[in-house]
């Protein structure tokens, strides 16, 4: 684990102005927020997508930014609520997902004691892959 850095403090507030702007208290479609920081120092945000078959905020934030043509990853946070300012770690599905995708990258969490960053390898200690 290690201690967040100014810019890792900059991606959270990224991410809590992104929930801000997009939150749905009517139906609940959008309560979560992701910021996600390429090596090259972009960030790229995206909210998720309730519904049956919805997408994590962490896919639409990575989506984006594939789509701009990034590749590298450094880190990423997830925020929920109307404020963003609850952090909040990757579900399941997620985890698998940027184990797969991107298994360098760091992830901003809420110990007990204070936000750390983690490698997503610890996140999904026995992750699924195909073997090489």
């Amino acid at each position: 684990m290690e201690d967040l850095i100014e810019k890792d403090l900059e991606l959270i507030e990224k991410a809590s102005e992104t929930i801000k702007k997009n939150y749905d208290n009517i139906k609940y479609n959008h309560t979560v927020a992701v910021a996600v920081r390429c090596k090259n120092g972009k960030i790229y945000t995206g909210v998720n997508v309730y519904s049956l078959h919805g997408a994590c905020a962490e896919q639409v934030a990575i989506g984006s930014a594939i789509t701009n043509g990034e590749r590298e990853f450094e880190c990423l946070v997830a925020v929920k609520g109307e404020n963003g300012d609850e952090i909040l770690p990757p579900c399941g599905n997620c985890r698998q997902f940027l184990s797969d995708y991107m298994p360098d990258l760091k992830v901003i969490i809420e110990t007990k004691s204070k936000l750390k960053k983690i490698e997503v390898k610890e996140l999904l200690p026995f992750a699924y892959s195909v073997p090489e």
